[in-house]
């Protein structure tokens, strides 16, 4: 293990840190995303980094060690899965607020994380917006999910499932997101012509959606692809 990793006396603690001040630990693969945590959090009052955790396995260790009041752990950690990791620290120590730190996640896992325990997703791309009222909204009590304060889990949770079923419901037969574009505007009613002003391509490459479109969806015509959007629900219309 590097020796940085975990040891709260070479990590970067405010010198004005009080018994007030929010203990974290940032658990996350990639040093220059601890790195960017904890920079970000030396501007905010109120928050100390007092661990780290480069894999699943040190991110449980930690926790457990240090206790911190709010564990941010990336959901694809190696060695062991961001849920894993979660579910053995809720298991221990179901005090420590989790909130999931990650690029990309699905509803159906969001559920699952916030039925383990976790506190709220935070999206990487909209840390530096997002991480110092995401922070406050966990230790206020509240959530964070969709990049805001929920403070109604279960109202969340249902939305949610709503949307995963909705989600699971509706197939798309392979096509791509431009191909669906082009198919809601086939079932607008639109020409070519229309549809290649309105993405900024080449009719040609219309032409080569819509056979890709035809292939994939077993139609043939325009008015065939149309009947089989509405029937299907491969797009969603206002």
């Amino acid at each position: 293990m590097n020796p940085t990793v975990g040891s709260v006396s070479a990590l970067s603690t405010p010198a004005t840190a009080t018994a007030h001040t929010i203990r974290i630990v940032v658990a996350d693969d990639h040093p220059v995303v601890r790195f960017g945590v904890k920079n970000m959090l030396l501007s905010e009052p109120g928050f100390a980094v007092v661990g780290e955790a480069e894999d699943g396995d040190v991110a449980i260790t930690q926790t457990l060690e240090l206790e911190p009041d709010i564990l941010l752990l990336d959901l694809m950690m190696p060695r062991l899965p961001g849920l894993e990791a979660m579910r053995a620290i809720m298991a221990r120590s179901p005090r420590v607020k989790i909130l999931l730190l990650t690029s990309t996640i699905s509803t159906q896992q969001v559920i699952e994380a916030l039925q383990i325990g976790a506190r709220g997703i935070l999206l990487k791309d909209s840390v530096a917006g997002d991480l110092a009222n995401a922070l406050r909204a966990v230790v206020g009590g509240d959530y964070w999910i969709g990049g805001e304060r929920v403070a109604n889990l279960l109202k969340a949770l249902a939305e949610l499932t709503q949307r995963a079923a909705a989600a699971t419901e509706r197939k798309t037969y392979g096509l791509t997101p431009r191909e669906l574009e082009v198919v809601r505007c086939i079932v607008e009613g639109c020409s070519n012509k229309d549809i290649a002003k309105q993405f900024g391509i080449s009719e040609e490459t219309v032409k080569r959606h819509l056979s890709n479109i035809f292939d994939k969806t077993g139609v043939s015509t325009r008015l065939e692809l149309a009947l089989f959007s509405i029937a299907h629900k491969l797009v969603e219309m206002d």
